[in-house]
């Protein structure tokens, strides 16, 4: 039998995810020493060896970082949405309130448990090659699939704690002493050059596209676009010269575990990784053709054909169909690492939901998300040179009065841009219910108006089950989805990576490079030469993509000249992109743009008096703070390693503020 020298895996079922105890144990040597004894039947069989890498594999759905709501729900926690009726308030109170602590992970503790995928995967490439029922390229395949699962675990761990252990690929040596086996957080870059070390050697055996039956595994793509993420975070404000990180160093050495000093390459870096997904050509935004339901472009938006324009596309449902399971997964080409389990998402859009629909109604878009999003000419809501005046009184008399908007509907959501109105549930919006067999649920018009018999806006005392902005969230959801008893819920994907994360991780990297100044970098496959330098043509052909297909035209020739005014439409574009897609949580802290969270959450007037009375109801639309306790603190950009770790390892030091 082969010498065992893995002392941080354990085996303990074939047929069922794997599961472990605190990710501590892997010093427990004689705990799990008999169990190892059964890794020569394992990976004597080809079952038994893929049963294994599909085991990992559930470790990725069980960090799914869009759907994860009822968790951590990092989406309920920025400055985007709110849901505060999440466990009756405890949770809502706990990670926006600024209450996590080393002792109290709340009801995710991602520290324990990617460290158990992170064994599974290292003992699986220790091990796949002794199978003998495996050919060669499968053999190959699946250990670049492990390796992309490992680096990915990783990376789960450092975009939330920051520096983290790596573990020693070979193993520990049962032999070695209690001292021996005390590990310390290796430094953030060096935490990165290790992750995309192995994203490249996956990269470099994974296949480019999977058959439908294997949609949801690691693809080439899936690995070279972790790395562009990877790299650029890695650049960014709060990893790159952060020198208010300056007393997190390592207990024995002093060494500074970030970086402090200011480096502009590492931007250049991740702009050539992200080059090296989009040169690979396969990968595109999701577009729908237009039709005669088709809403108008705005004035000034180019009708050129896509995608020198907007012209032959349907931007609402373009935008829309790409994540309410409309088009199948594999028939998506803007998916590039999506979960298959799509049931987080329904129970997301479930939470949804009016409740006289049979939902949740717990999920509510705070007013400063509602401003982000463009009018449709491209213009700020309070531009002057718009073409479409904003105001926040008076109502539409009809529906056809300003499309898609239905009748009494307040004119402050009028002549918005098409993702406004494939994100917000507007009051008033219609929710259309269609696989229901009860008429009287289908094609309703909700409003959230206090003292309705849909109770959907009003009812305080019930934290649970009832949204306080009074503007709701229907991103993910489809029409035809319908928690009646006899109705039907679209299957979906979780879009991890998306084309459109690429195409704005360029631009943003490209921006932040100094004028004349050009960078050269390899190809992960060590095919060719790859120079990056600030060039505001390309900047404009990845970012204008995302607005065509959004129904917007291109920033001007100006802005993307300006580095300050290029970021700040940057991290707006990124803002309404992403809305609802774990995005902003983690973009605030890299970005070390943090402390803006700390202003005020407003929504709209719920409690206003007979607000569903004709010529009352313009009180609702007052804009007002919502009673919520939210706060950040510097501690907050990083998440305190869980107390059983650091009480376990004198070498690991903890997070600042903890």
């Amino acid at each position: 039998m082969k010498k065992i020298r893995l002392i941080y895996i354990l085996w303990v079922g074939l047929f069922s995810p794997i599961c472990f105890s605190a990710c501590g144990d892997y010093l427990d040597v004689d705990k799990y020493f008999n169990d190892m004894l059964n890794l020569d039947t394992v990976f004597s069989k080809k079952h038994y060896t893929e049963q294994w890498l599909y085991d990992i594999y559930a470790y990725m759905e069980g960090m799914n970082e869009i759907g994860n709501f009822d968790k951590t729900g990092f989406n309920q926690v920025s400055d985007d949405c709110v849901n505060p009726g999440w466990e009756n308030g405890d949770r809502w109170e706990l990670y926006a309130g600024g209450r996590i602590t080393p002792s109290n992970q709340g009801w995710d503790d991602r520290w324990e448990y990617l460290y158990r995928g992170i064994r599974q995967a290292s003992i699986f490439l220790s091990r796949v090659d002794e199978c003998g029922e495996l050919g060669k390229s499968q053999k190959e395949d699946y250990r670049g699939q492990a390796r992309f699962l490992r680096a990915y675990f990783y990376w789960l761990l450092i975009k939330q704690y920051g520096p983290v252990v790596i573990m020693p690929e070979e193993g520990a040596n049962i032999s070695d002493s209690y001292d021996q086996l005390q590990y310390a957080r290796a430094p953030y870059d060096t935490c990165v050059n290790f992750i995309c070390r192995e994203l490249v050697q996956a990269a470099r055996v994974l296949p480019t596209e999977r058959s439908t039956s294997m949609l949801g595994m690691a693809t080439r793509g899936a690995a070279l676009a972790t790395r562009a993420k990877v790299l650029l975070y890695a650049a960014s404000p709060l990893y790159n010269g952060n020198t208010d990180m300056s007393g997190l160093r390592d207990k024995q050495t002093g060494e500074h575990l970030i970086s402090q000093v200011y480096d502009e390459s590492k931007w250049a870096r991740a702009a050539a990784a992200a080059q090296e997904v989009i040169d690979m050509g396969i990968y595109g935004l999701n577009t729908v053709e237009a039709d005669e339901n088709t809403l108008p472009l705005g004035i000034g938006v180019p009708t050129e054909e896509w995608p020198a324009g907007c012209g032959g596309i349907d931007p609402l449902e373009s935008y829309r169909q790409c994540f309410n399971g409309e088009i199948p997964a594999g028939a998506n080409k803007e998916f590039i690492l999506i979960r298959t389990d799509g049931n987080s998402i329904v129970d997301m859009v479930w939470n949804m939901v009016p409740k006289s629909l049979n939902g949740f109604n717990s999920f509510g878009a705070t007013m400063a998300q509602v401003d982000a999003y463009y009018m449709k000419d491209g213009y700020d809501k309070d531009d002057p040179a718009g073409h479409y005046e904003y105001t926040e009184e008076g109502f539409t008399s009809s529906a056809s009065e300003s499309l898609p908007l239905g009748a009494n509907v307040s004119k402050m959501f009028a002549n918005r841009e098409p993702r406004f109105y494939a994100s917000i549930a507007y009051p008033g919006t219609v929710w259309e219910c269609s696989s229901t067999t009860e008429a009287s649920k289908r094609n309703v018009q909700v409003f959230y108006y206090y003292g309705q018999q849909d109770n959907n806006g009003y009812d305080l005392a019930d934290r649970g089950h009832s949204q306080w902005t009074g503007i709701g969230v229907r991103k993910f959801y489809n029409p035809e989805d319908s928690w009646d008893r006899d109705g039907v819920r679209k299957h979906r994907v979780e879009p991890t990576i998306r084309y459109a994360d690429v195409l704005l991780w360029y631009a943003e990297a490209l921006n932040e490079l100094t004028a004349g100044k050009s960078y050269a970098f390899t190809s992960f496959d060590n095919q060719r030469q790859i120079a990056v330098t600030r060039d505001a043509k390309k900047m404009s052909e990845a970012f204008r993509l995302v607005r065509f297909r959004a129904g917007l035209p291109d920033l001007s020739e100006k802005v993307y000249n300006s580095q300050t005014d290029f970021r700040r439409a940057l991290k707006r574009e990124r803002r309404i992109e992403f809305f609802l897609e774990s995005s902003r949580y983690f973009d605030v802290r890299r970005w070390k743009d943090g402390e803006d969270e700390n202003t005020s959450l407003v929504g709209l007037n719920i409690w206003a008096p007979d607000s569903d009375v004709e010529g009352e109801k313009q009180k609702f639309y007052t804009r007002q703070i919502v009673n919520l306790t939210r706060l950040f603190l510097p501690k907050m950009y990083l998440w305190p390693i869980p107390i059983t770790e650091i009480n376990r390892d004198k070498n690991m030091v903890q997070n600042p503020g903890y």
